[in-house]
């Protein structure tokens, strides 16, 4: 039997230089800057499909990830994603959603054919869909680590709720130190007390003076000095990390069979987007052949993805032009695994993934739409992938968390609502539309009350987080003072 093998997407040879799991599990991106990605992915039959329907969460999650990690023992890969989804790490369900749910799929409407789902991903630790991978990420890194008696130093980025998962799913964890940089007074409150209140030896927290594109561009540079990395012993928690994606797509796999009685039905994602993580893995699900018809991503006004899936023009922002929202974990202007995407719509050609991505450092964009003088015509080929986008604004935010509260009894948080606006624009009869929940509304109080009037409820434990004594230290936007920072706590 053929092992997974993993290649980067700017290889020159995809038969060339190929990478196990476990190989590529302690890393971000690969030597020549790529991300990484499987040579080719498993296809999962409609036979398979319904075969598991009857599992728990962690037995689907066995299932999917098996295929993926095929070098780790699947004694050991059975452990670890038992010891990852329990009720006891998912224990912040709603009080009518049963407390073993893990991921409840809430049927919210059904009207002239057309159904609409809320898929519930924010009952982890942190109250955010993050926990659902960052939690496994923890056990396999411990796991790892412990295989090889080696330590390791992540190094992240996070616009709020990335940090705080990757926080609580490493703290503790034999060997592994967490420096996690962040746009500094540009998370909501909860977000940054959940952070920064931490008090564990293990964890630094770095807030930049600039946005998070300057945090993520950050990790990228450091990530990229190979001397660097190797002596400093650098991994990342960033949804470039591809163990964290393939995570994730458990829970599509998930939502699917929850809202379907057979396998010859399809279903559609909306999906609130920045980094493009979140709805990479929705991409990886449906290439692994999960009956989805749409997947659409929603973006808030920093609309660099939603301009691609329009025009087929991929243009980053500066700093300057990227705003600051109520929906502040999708303030990116730079979506990261978007050139995952790119590899597959571009047919895996690793030499013309690196001049487009490299063109943008140039240039600030890259063109597919076809048009004179365009880089190339494959936006043409977007919508067999399934692929639409829309837009949400703060209006449209508070409107829709109104909205819910008032035809679904549901409080939803300003990201939900980017993509609920959007997922109500792109419903289609006879397909169930599931809409995927980002975090729990009281991550983000300050728009609640604007909407509703009202704090939004609070799980146990977290009433009084902002008061909180606090840790973290300022720094501009500067590469050489991160790694100095670095190197100053681990002495390598």
């Amino acid at each position: 039997m053929l092992r997974m093998q993993y290649v980067s997407t700017r290889a020159a040879d995809k038969n060339g230089a190929k990478r196990s799991f476990s190989q590529i599990l302690l890393e971000g991106l690969a030597p020549d800057g790529g991300l990484y990605m499987p040579q080719s992915y498993p296809v999962v039959s409609r036979e398979e499909l319904d075969s598991w329907r009857s599992l728990s969460y962690a037995g689907l999650a066995f299932e999917i990830l098996r295929k993926f990690a095929d070098d780790i023992p699947e004694d050991d890969l059975r452990k670890l994603v038992e010891k990852t989804y329990t009720p006891q790490v998912y224990r912040n369900v709603r009080a009518d959603e049963a407390p073993d749910a893990i991921t409840p799929l809430r049927w919210l409407e059904e009207k002239d054919g057309k159904k609409l789902l809320l898929l519930g991903l924010s009952n982890g630790p942190t109250l955010a869909f993050k926990d659902m991978a960052m939690q496994l990420l923890g056990n396999l890194f411990e796991y790892e680590l412990g295989r090889q008696n080696a330590e390791l130093n992540i190094l992240g980025a996070t616009s709020g709720d990335t940090g705080s998962a990757a926080e609580y799913a490493m703290r503790g964890k034999t060997g592994i130190r967490v420096f996690m940089l962040s746009p500094y007074r540009k998370m909501s409150a909860f977000q940054t007390a959940q952070m920064f209140s931490l008090p564990d030896p293990n964890i630094f927290n770095i807030a930049i003076e600039g946005v998070f594109d300057d945090c993520q561009d950050i990790v990228k540079a450091v990530s990229n000095d190979l001397e660097y990395k190797g002596r400093q012993k650098i991994g990342t928690v960033n949804s470039i990390n591809w163990a964290r994606v393939v995570a994730q797509v458990v829970y599509y796999f998930r939502a699917y069979l929850l809202a379907t009685e057979n396998s010859t039905q399809k279903v559609s994602f909306t999906v609130p987007s920045g980094n493009f993580g979140n709805i990479c893995a929705g991409h990886i699900a449906r290439m692994m052949g999960l009956p989805i018809d749409r997947l659409v991503v929603a973006t808030n006004e920093n609309d660099v993805l939603d301009e691609f899936f329009r025009t087929g023009v991929y243009r980053v922002r500066k700093s300057a032009e990227t705003w600051h929202t109520s929906s502040p974990s999708m303030d990116i202007s730079k979506a990261s695994n978007f050139e995952r995407f790119v590899y597959d719509l571009l047919g895996g050609d690793g030499e013309r993934v690196n001049r487009l991505f490299r063109q943008i450092e140039t240039k600030g964009f890259f063109d597919l739409s076809g048009k004179p003088g365009s880089d190339g015509d494959e936006f043409g080929k977007v919508a067999q992938y399934g692929f639409e986008s829309g837009k949400s604004t703060h209006a449209d935010r508070i409107e829709t968390i109104r909205f819910a509260e008032k035809e679904y009894g549901i409080t939803i948080d300003t990201h939900t609502a980017d993509g609920m606006k959007v997922a109500r624009e792109h419903q289609r009869q006879g397909v169930p539309m599931i809409v995927l929940e980002t975090a729990q509304a009281a991550k983000f109080n300050e728009a609640i009350f604007e909407a509703l009037g009202r704090n939004a409820e609070r799980p146990a434990g977290f009433e009084n987080i902002e008061e909180l004594p606090q840790r973290f230290t300022v720094m501009p936007v500067d590469v050489g003072k991160v790694k100095r920072f670095i190197a100053g706590k681990t002495g390598l």
